[in-house]
């Protein structure tokens, strides 16, 4: 796809400029570049992505509860982006591996992440998050853009060993402007490595928006590396899921990496530590709630959304967001000082001495 030339900012018709077969009010558009994706696309996997989308919101509404409520020290919410990340996530294969940023909770969730899993590392526990042998996705990255290195570079890897996977690593538009997603996108098409980027466009960086990062669509960089790319209506799930596959099979045939601009909105906060209100205005957020991913899915279902699987859905998500609670208030969580325990092998007298200097800081609480 050629990228887009026209400067863009933050507008109205920001979403006019992407792919899409969903429209804003659910109606079906024919998309010439997508539909051969979808061809398998029925009303019954509609409705999955419908349920994978609602338990989605759940958990993440749940999490920012947890967090409020003083049980975690952070939480990242996704609300608005369910599409991007659940349309792209179920067009992964078993074997793919995902190298996510620490906004994927819904990537998490097509993985078959346990719902411990989503708190854990939110809330400091031992293990940090999940197996990522088993969910085949690297561990939650807080530091921008620097898991798009790790992907490459298992990427490569897979090329070397003539694996049949795809490495697929996540980012939001904020991190494209860090030396490290460039230094990635460099490596990847110069050894034509089996990854696909995937950046979510949520439209803010925390406090600064995406019109003063960048004035031309951030899709439009990729081809300057040699990396074909796609600029996506990120609201709309089933674009999302035929434009990953699309990635997914450039990549897998042996064709190098490929790149997916989702532009979708941050309903919420960056984080549970940020207020949004500081920085955007009332008129645009009301302007995304018009355009929820939800919504227009289940707009274009219509009678095919049955009261039967509505109150499937709803008894879902809430026996995850309820066995979510319980498991994050279940956890035992280690005594402080326990963060020294296996650091060497065998005794260290500088590490005893940072323990006894630690010990004696808490100490310092109990007497005051």
């Amino acid at each position: 796809m050629s990228p887009h030339t026209t400067p863009i900012v933050d507008t109205e018709n920001d979403l006019e400029l992407t792919e899409r077969i969903i429209a804003p009010d659910g109606s079906r558009q024919p998309n010439a570049q997508l539909d051969p994706y979808i061809q398998d696309l029925d009303a019954g996997m509609l409705r999955d992505l419908h349920r994978d989308m609602c338990v989605l919101r759940r958990i993440d509404n749940e999490g920012v509860a947890l967090q409020r409520q003083g049980q975690l020290g952070l939480w990242a919410p996704c609300n608005g982006q369910e599409a991007s990340q659940i349309g792209t996530a179920r067009a992964l294969a078993a074997q793919d591996f995902v190298f996510p940023s620490y906004r994927e909770t819904g990537v998490m969730h097509v993985r078959g992440a346990q719902l411990g899993d989503y708190v854990r590392m939110w809330r400091g526990e031992e293990g940090a998050a999940y197996d990522p042998a088993v969910l085949r996705m690297a561990p939650l990255q807080i530091i921008i853009g620097a898991q798009t290195l790790h992907a490459v570079g298992y990427a490569m890897g897979i090329r070397h060993d003539g694996a049949d996977e795809v490495a697929v690593t996540y980012f939001g538009d904020g991190a494209t402007s860090q030396g490290d997603v460039n230094e990635a996108m460099v490596f990847a098409s110069s050894y034509r490595a089996p990854v696909v980027f995937v950046c979510q466009n949520n439209h803010w960086a925390i406090s600064e928006p995406v019109g003063l990062q960048s004035q031309y669509p951030l899709a439009g960089r990729a081809p300057g590396f040699g990396i074909p790319s796609m600029r996506v209506d990120g609201n709309d799930v089933v674009a999302c899921l035929a434009a990953m596959r699309w990635a997914l099979d450039h990549a897998r045939s042996g064709k190098g990496p490929a790149y997916l601009e989702l532009v979708t909105y941050r309903m919420g906060p960056h984080t549970t530590a940020d207020d949004p209100r500081r920085y955007r205005d009332e008129t645009e957020l009301e302007r995304w709630r018009r355009r929820d991913p939800i919504a227009r899915l289940e707009a274009l279902l219509g009678a095919e959304l049955t009261e039967e699987h509505r109150a499937s859905v709803q008894a879902e998500a809430d026996a995850a967001a309820r066995d979510m609670r319980a498991a994050c208030l279940g956890m035992t969580t280690r005594p402080a000082l326990a963060v020294f325990d296996g650091v060497y092998a065998e005794p260290h007298t500088g590490l005893e001495r940072q323990r006894d200097e630690y010990a004696a800081y808490l100490a310092s609480f109990e007497e005051a």
